[in-house]
């Protein structure tokens, strides 16, 4: 799965981490595979990801529970 390194908008970046995680629960990528392009995407996408520590709202409307619990797991974040 190709992902880009730097986006332009919140929304972009939800969409791409929609992506990844959906393609983890339909065993198209490995577990390994899904940590390290969360922790890419946060790594160069932090303000867009988190802001006040908590995911920002444009990326909780758009993934949802499920998928940020995942997300927040890997980022070891509350």
């Amino acid at each position: 799965m190709e992902l880009k390194m730097f986006y332009r908008t919140q929304r972009e970046l939800a969409v791409d981490l929609n992506k990844l995680v959906d393609s983890y629960w339909r065993e198209e990528i490995k577990e390994n595979d899904l940590i390290v392009g969360i922790k890419n995407l946060y790594l160069h996408n932090q303000e867009k990801l988190i802001k006040d520590n908590e995911f920002t709202k444009v990326v909780q409307q758009q993934c949802g529970k499920r998928r940020l619990a995942i997300v927040g797991r890997v980022l070891e974040f509350n």
